[in-house]
């Protein structure tokens, strides 16, 4: 490795692998020469070793090959983890010096810095996160001052007082299939900017709704929410797919960053959800607080309820504002990756080319994601809708809803913890996404099955703080698992032209699987709800382990090389990582799709198409006609790749 780095000039340690393509050379005896005109063709014969050493920055970066050019999936155990430790450590010295410096410059700058990186990529799903589960918080607030309405449905159409929840779930869905769809089409920017005016408006709504019976009300606040919940949808493809590729660079190389650090960027915004329903829980407290006299017991006042509820949706509405006005002028290259892409492909508009082909060669990861991502929301919106339910088991005898909202608090807490343990280690080789992902299912089967077949003997007193602990449990690990892993791979395993489109298809199955949660926690008692849901764990767990590739440590760039030669129609040519067994699910490798993976094949492709890559920037800029792309520059290349290629090349001379 000292080797590699005495050898470049050019770019930092922090980029890695081009994706490259072309026949135009081969190499015999360790030397280059022209397809065409076999090994007497003019140019200096290089020795394959000096190749090497001026190509390992690129084609072997030091984080995902040892000094042998051996790939870390192809090590054997034992060296794995010496390998792996031994770049995390070095990672997080890195890191650590990074921080340190930050601070003695500045005290808030690792604040600045934690702020710009996290908290605004993830302001959408933190204002979606406040309003979204704010409906399960208010709800027993509403039972308590209107129980007439909300609680007997007296005076209340009960079909409108499930629609709350019914509409909630289908404006997700609608918004995640239309904004995935228009992100991949008309652009990220766009999609991005579309949610936050959609949310801003439907806050204003929900602040405003009234009706001039409680059931007209009832009516209004539930198209309201189904107008917000569009703009919700719209924030899972487009914050997963503008985080991820943002990440990346503009060229062909990616970045170290994107390497060891691509799962942990996207995640830090999604536990932006996590922090958004503590705030929302937090603000609840202090508006009944303030507007009920300092007090959080019963009876309650329409006034305090009425001031309570609106306050707290008017709240995030400025906080959306301030996001329209950001994202608009703010980030004007969220586009840019997608655009690089379909410019690649040679389309415009939407590419329905590569939807057909995803579903073709991809069908069973969007198999895998939509399952997992049903079954995940079979837990997760199921105890957040009803959350009220199951605090009601540990608080059987309390008639303040104060204790219920700080059981919830704790609740959220106990998720954050695992939001944050899950950003941490979903980068990790040796754990990663699917490790992760069938953990957390596999412990909500065994914390709910548990419960489920021993209810009364958890329910009584002196077992209560058992049942407390599962539940709580529960809720970490379905964070430090499945809601969290879900969200990163479901726009991760698929390609770059349709990662919105895919993304939003199987969040939209997983928002059926919120909706039968919600259908079906009407009928059925607290009791069995814990018989049914344990089994959505198992299965997830399942499908996860036979239909999910595990994209931890693989270059997000590679991923797209790759399905380079599958649209063109060439997949049996390609012999790159992304086919690399440890990167395929099990199905796949059943299936043979790793049977064409060859390092030392894939390592002189790499050469062939950089070489072909240079040639054409050159032959560019010699042509007066057409002017050189910005994008799409070759500042990858260091010195000695440079004067690599013209000491090897055919000497390009400027167009007539």
């Amino acid at each position: 490795m000292a080797d590699r780095a005495v050898n470049h000039h050019g770019p930092i340690a922090g980029q890695i692998p081009v994706p490259h393509g072309g026949q135009d050379y081969d190499t015999i005896n360790g030397q280059i020469v022209d397809d065409a005109e076999n090994s007497d063709a003019s140019g200096p014969a290089v020795d394959s070793k000096e190749e090497k050493a001026i190509f390992s920055y690129l084609l072997h970066p030091d984080d995902s090959y040892d000094e042998n050019g051996v790939y870390w999936a192809d090590m054997k155990f034992g060296q794995q983890l010496s390998f792996i430790s031994k770049v995390d450590n070095a990672e997080a010295k890195r890191e650590w010096g990074n921080f340190w410096k930050m601070f003695k410059s500045d005290p808030l700058g690792p604040v600045s810095w934690y702020f710009r990186e996290c908290v605004i990529p993830g302001a959408g799903l933190g204002l979606e996160g406040y309003v979204l589960f704010s409906i399960g918080n208010v709800t027993p607030l509403f039972q308590k001052v209107w129980p007439l309405c909300w609680k007997s449905a007296k005076v209340c159409n009960k079909t409108w007082l499930d629609a709350t929840t019914y509409l909630e779930v289908c404006g997700i869905i609608v918004g995640q299939i239309l904004v995935g769809l228009i992100g991949d089409s008309i652009g990220r920017r766009f999609g991005l900017i579309q949610d936050a005016v959609i949310m801003v408006i439907g806050l204003i709504m929900l602040t405003a709704s009234w009706g001039t019976t409680l059931n007209g009300w009832v009516i209004c606040y539930s198209w309201s929410l189904f107008f917000y919940s569009i703009g919700v949808g719209g924030e899972y493809p487009m914050t997963a797919t503008s985080g991820m590729e943002n990440g990346t660079s503009s060229g062909k190389v990616s970045t170290k960053e994107d390497r060891l650090h691509r799962g942990r960027k996207v995640l830090m915004a999604f536990l932006m959800q996590g922090w958004g329903q503590f705030f929302n829980q937090v603000l609840l407290i202090l508006l009944l607080l303030i507007f009920h006299h300092g007090s959080g017991n019963p009876p309650y006042s329409e006034v305090a309820a009425q001031w309570t509820y609106r306050v707290s949706f008017a709240i995030p509405a400025l906080g959306t504002l301030w996001l329209v006005y950001y994202r608009y002028y703010k980030m004007p290259a969220a586009s840019k990756q997608l655009v690089l892409a379909k410019r690649k492909a040679k389309v415009t508009g939407y590419d329905l080319e590569s939807l057909k082909l995803c579903f073709t060669y991809f069908g069973p990861r969007m198999f895998a994601t939509c399952v997992a991502w049903f079954a995940n929301d079979v837990f997760f919106y199921g105890n957040k809708l009803f959350q009220s339910q199951f605090i009601s088991v540990i608080s059987p005898n309390e008639t303040s809803i104060m204790e219920g909202w700080l059981y919830n608090l704790i609740n959220v807490g106990v998720s954050l913890v695992g939001y944050y343990l899950a950003a941490f280690l979903i980068d990790h080789k040796l754990y990663g996404r699917k490790t992760m992902m069938q953990v957390g299912f596999l412990m909500d089967f065994i914390l709910f099955v548990v419960p489920g077949f021993h209810y009364h003997y958890y329910t009584q007193k002196e077992h209560i703080t058992a049942f407390q602990a599962m539940y709580f449990l529960s809720s970490f690990f379905n964070q430090f698992g499945p809601n969290s892993v879900t969200f990163l791979v479901a726009a991760e395993v698929f390609p770059t032209s349709v990662r919105a489109t895919a993304h939003g298809i199987g969040a939209a199955c997983g928002k059926l699987g919120a909706l039968f949660a919600g259908i079906l926690y009407n009928y059925i008692t607290t009791q069995q709800k814990f018989y049914i849901v344990p089994w959505f764990g198992l299965a997830g767990m399942v499908v996860t382990f036979f239909f999910l590739p595990d994209t931890t440590g693989l270059d997000l760039k590679e991923q797209d090389r790759r399905w380079q030669f599958i649209r063109e129609g060439r997949a049996h040519e390609y012999h790159g990582v992304a086919i690399h067994p440890r990167h395929l699910s099990l199905w796949e490798r059943f299936r043979g799709v790793g049977k064409y993976y060859d390092p030392e094949a894939d390592y002189e492709q790499k050469v062939h198409e950089m070489r072909k890559d240079w040639e054409a920037k050159q032959a560019r800029k010699y042509d007066e006609l057409e002017k050189v792309d910005h994008d799409d520059d070759d500042t990858e290349f260091s010195d000695e790749v440079k004067t690599y290629l013209e000491k090897t090349g055919q000497g390009l001379k400027p167009a007539n």
